[in-house]
Parts: structure tokens; C-alpha cells; sequence
């Protein structure tokens, strides 16, 4: 059963449809009515019925698309904002703030271009105090606007240069004439956490009345503590309407203030994918959904297997790397190499971990290096099909340890390497590099051509990129698509010497459908470092 918006379907219905997206939440549909049980009296313009989650459900209000594009260097697209919205929506947030419509032509294409793909998430569009902000948003057809007034004596005086009253009355307006042209009002106090809280909660309680159906606290540069959070959410859960957090992440408490926050009462967070946002960031979607799972018990209705596809998604259209360490979705939040660990991991897997990678739709890894055990060998030969006497096995840890001990980072296809030396093993490569040309210029579209031997066939194949080695790579994977659908996860470059004629390693980390390798190459030209790397990490899949 597809929805699109505007539809008035049965209440039965929609709660069929719902279901199976929101996993265990559960949804009704009611005339009036906001997420908590309350009353507001607000039906939604677009769709003609109100959800209302009867459960207590905590929501999330991602805010990628707006504030996470705020992150230095960061300008998406039209398509990749809708591509991002897809998968927010796959994911299961419940409101999506696709940008700010005042921006420029170009954002509100953007907006629009988010609206039209009839998401089962609300579209919300953030306004600040002017008229002409909720006329542009009513332009882009977007369900809600987040209203965002500041409210702090230093944001009012010196930003505005305007006074408590004037901004009060400035909210007023703007309420009810969002709400006159039928559109959910979330009315956001910016620089919360600064401001005066009688003048904050006065300023809220006019905007329930002039129509407000959420309201939000925003501490815009970070500076709660989860002590303070709790004391102020506990104030302010008896306004009469559901209260927001948004919290940004300049000390690092970002996740904690918002946990404590919903643990307060707060009714909805404010987050972005991997925590992008200004300066250090915005509050990171996949923390508070797994804190909140996993050491709270609460419900929300996010979708957790999608976390690391949608994480890996944003990362790569925003060019934003996520560090390794990060929890959750970071490249080693479950990656093991030490032999400790990784023996009581075998033994069982929670010894060393705290949930279960599959949740958040990842797999266990162990690394070889330095510190690796006897055990981590014999189970990456085993994952690899290959069975070693205890005296091959010994050979190939000494060997192992030996690249470890000289500081270098053991791929897969060095483990391979090593273990088909010692067992006497000889395996010709599938794909073999010929030839590579590539052009790059200040005024030339960097173009690669690439000549490839595949199982004894000669394949020619050319490609564009952002830069030559995106351009190499792009005329390799398109050389080897009709052989094997091969993903590049993960590039990374390291110079090992110094100069201009530095010597460089890149790592990569592939995948083909569910197996994943790592591999390397070392040259003094980055590109074909690049590319010798990727031929690697291609023929140990391939095998």
C-alpha cells in the first residue's frame, strides 16, 4: 500500500501502513491531537489527518539538511538532498528539516524537490522572525516550519539590536500568521541555555496561545550540563505542549544534555547523522537512538539496521569523514585487534562488546597488527577457507607480529600475502592494471583511461572524477562492474617520508556484497598508490 500525501485514509489504514515502518511504535490517527496525547486542535494541511503517538514514543527532528549543511565546506545538491531524505525517512524520523527556504532560489528547489517525494516524514522548513521567512517556506509546500527566535538578553541586543518586547510581539505574529496559512509551528527559543528562564517560559506560554504546536530549547553554543538540563526540562514540562531539545556539541556533552532532556520530559530531539553541524557539531542521531535503546529501554521509531548505511551516505555526499573512534558508526566501534580481546570475543562476542553490531546493521571485525593473538590468525584463515598445520599457523603469527612490531598496518591482503607464501600457495591475479593515462588541470575535467587484463580479457574503460584519482578509480570500477558489483568504503592516505617526493600508503576497505577486505598500496604517486590498492582489494574479492 503506497501513501501519498493529501490522501484522508481510515484510521485502520494509515495504522497499517505505519506499523511495519515504525517497527514497534505504534501510531493513530486523529482529527486533533499532537505526539504526546495532547490537545492542540492542529489538523495537517497536506495529508488532512494528524498522527499521534498514544505511546510516549521519544521523536526525532533531523536537522542534516539544514543545520548539518551549516558545517564548513559543506553545499548539497538538489538530488543529494533527496537522497538523504529518502534514507532519513527509511530510517524513521519523524520530522525532516529539509533547509531554510529563505536561503536562495537554489535551497528552496532543494526543499521543494524533498516535498515532492511524498516522504511518510514531516518536511520542515526553518524560519527566523520575518514574515518573508514563512512566505517563502509556504512556497515550498513544506508541512511545519521551525520558528527560531533568539531569546537570550545578548542575542536580543546585541544580533537584533531590539528589545525582550519586541521580539515577544515579533513571535506572537509570526505564530499565528504561520498558523492562518496552515502550517505546524515548532516556535524555538535560540540561546536558551543563556537566556532568562521566566522571560523564556512567558515567551513560550504567548506562543502556545498564539497557536505554537511544539516548542524547542536550544542551547546554541553548547554550554548545558545534564544537571542544568534535567532542572530546566522538569520546569518546563508543564507548559502545555511537547518541549524539543537542540543541543550542539562544543563541550561534548551534546548526547548526554539531550538524553537528559528526554529523561526530563522532553517529548523530541533535535539531531543530525554523525553529529554534523557548526563548529563541533549538532547532537548525533545514532547516539541517542542507542542510548536510548539500549541503556534506557526507550522506544523511538527509528529503523536501527539503516544507522550505518545512512551514516556512511551523509559522510559520503557531504564530504564529512567519520572518525574512526566514533561510538556506534565509526570505523572501529567494533573492530578488534588485540589478542585479549579478540579470544574473548571468540568465546562470545559481548565480552568486548556492548550490543550486537548487527542492530545497527554492521559486522564484527578483527584487524591484524601489533597486538594481535594466535587466536585472530587462526579465525581470519578461517574465514578465508584456509587450514594451517599448528606449525604454519606459528609461521604466520611470527610473520604477522614482525610487520606489527615495524609499525604497519596489516591489511587482508597482507595476511593473504603471507599465508600463501608459507603454505606454498600460488594464485595469479584476476585482474591485472596495463595501462593508465589520466588528465588534470585547472581547466580540464580530470579524465582517466585505464586498460585492465581480466581473466586473460583486455578491458578498456575510461572515467571522470573531482580530481585524478577519483577519476582513476571511477575508470576502474566501471572497467570490472559487469564482473563483480565492488564497493570502495573507506579511502584513506597516510605520507610515509617527507617532500615532494614523499613516499604515500593508501588503504582502502571493500566490499562486495556481505564480504569485506582491506588493502594498501605504496608508491611516491598517490594515483598509483591509489589504484594499486583498489586492484588488490579487487582480486582477494574476487577470489
Amino acid at each position: 500500500m503506497i501513501y501519498h500525501r493529501g490522501e484522508v485514509q481510515r484510521a485502520q489504514e494509515f495504522r497499517d501502513y505505519v506499523s511495519p515502518l515504525r517497527g514497534s511504535a505504534h501510531s493513530a490517527v486523529e482529527s486533533h491531537g499532537d505526539f504526546t496525547g495532547k490537545s492542540t486542535g492542529h489538523t495537517d494541511r497536506t495529508r488532512g489527518i494528524r498522527i499521534t503517538d498514544t505511546t510516549g514514543t521519544i521523536r526525532f527532528l533531523d536537522t542534516t539538511l539544514r543545520d548539518g549543511e551549516q558545517t564548513p565546506g559543506v553545499s548539497l545538491t538538489s538530488e543529494e538532498k533527496v537522497w538523504i531524505a529518502r534514507r532519513l525517512d527509511a530510517l524513521g524520523v519523524d520530522v525532516i528539516e529539509a533547509g531554510s527556504a529563505i536561503t536562495s532560489e537554489g535551497e528552496r528547489d532543494g526543499i521543494r524537490a524533498v516535498v515532492h517525494e511524498n516522504l511518510d516524514a514531516e518536511i520542515c522548513s526553518y524560519c527566523r522572525i520575518r514574515e518573508i521567512d514563512v512566505e517563502k517556506a509556504i512556497e515550498c509546500d513544506v508541512d511545519s516550519i521551525h520558528l527560531v527566535v533568539p531569546v537570550s538578553d545578548l542575542h536580543i541586543e546585541k544580533k537584533l539590536e531590539k528589545d525582550r518586547e519586541t521580539v515577544r510581539n515579533d513571535a506572537i505574529h509570526l505564530c499565528e500568521f504561520a498558523k492562518d496559512h496552515g502550517l505546524i509551528v515548532e516556535l524555538s527559543g535560540e540561546d536558551a541555555s543563556r537566556a532568562d528562564l521566566d522571560f523564556l517560559k512567558s515567551l513560550y506560554a504567548d506562543g502556545i496561545e498564539a497557536g505554537a504546536d511544539r516548542l524547542c530549547f536550544c542551547d546554541t553554543v553548547g554550554i548545558l550540563t545534564p544537571e542544568r538540563t534535567t532542572r530546566i526540562f522538569k520546569e518546563l514540562s508543564d507548559l502545555g505542549a511537547p518541549v524539543s531539545i537542540h543541543c550542539h556539541d562544543d563541550f561534548g556533552l551534546a548526547t548526554s544534555n539531550t538524553v537528559a532532556a528526554i529523561l526530563a520530559g522532553a517529548a523530541q530531539a533535535h539531531v543530525t547523522i554523525n553529529g554534523i553541524g557548526e563548529r563541533a557539531g549538532n547532537t548525533p542521531l545514532e547516539e541517542v537512538a542507542m542510548v536510548l535503546l539500549s541503556l534506557y529501554h526507550r522506544e523511538t521509531r527509528i529503523n536501527y539496521k539503516e544507522l550505518y548505511t545512512t551514516s556512511r551516505l551523509v559522510s559520503r555526499l557531504t564530504g564529512v569523514p567519520v572518525a574512526p573512534n566514533k561510538s556506534i558508526i565509526g570505523g572501529n566501534a567494533f573492530t578488534h585487534e588485540a589478542g585479549i580481546h579478540v579470544h574473548g570475543l571468540l568465546a562470545d562476542p559481548f565480552t568486548y562488546q556492548p550490543i550486537s553490531p548487527e542492530v545497527v546493521g554492521r559486522e564484527q571485525r578483527i584487524v591484524l597488527g601489533k597486538h594481535t593473538g594466535r587466536a585472530s590468525i587462526d579465525a581470519s584463515l578461517h574465514e578465508l577457507g584456509i587450514v594451517a598445520s599448528d606449525a604454519q599457523l606459528d609461521d604466520i603469527f611470527t610473520r604477522v607480529k614482525e610487520l606489527g612490531d615495524k609499525g604497519l598496518r596489516v591489511t587482508d591482503a597482507d595476511l593473504q600475502a603471507i599465508t600463501e607464501t608459507v603454505l606454498g600457495i600460488y594464485k595469479e591475479a584476476k585482474v591485472k592494471l596495463e595501462e593508465l593515462t589520466v588528465v588534470s588541470g585547472n581547466r580540464v575535467t580530470p579524465t582517466a583511461s585505464i586498460k585492465l587484463t581480466v581473466d586473460g580479457n583486455h578491458v578498456v574503460e575510461a572515467g571522470i572524477g573531482t580530481g585524478p584519482v577519483d577519476a582513476a578509480i571511477d575508470a576502474l570500477k566501471k572497467a570490472i562492474s559487469e564482473l563483480q558489483d565492488i564497493e570502495l568504503e573507506e579511502y584513506h592516505v597516510d605520507s610515509i617520508t617527507g617532500g615532494t617526493d614523499a613516499l604515500v600508503e593508501v588503504f582502502v576497505t571493500m566490499r562486495s556484497d556481505k564480504k569485506v577486505v582491506t588493502a594498501k598500496g605504496a608508491r611516491t604517486d598517490i594515483i598509483m598508490a591509489s589504484v594499486e590498492a583498489v586492484i588488490e582489494g579487487i582480486n582477494r574479492l574476487m577470489e
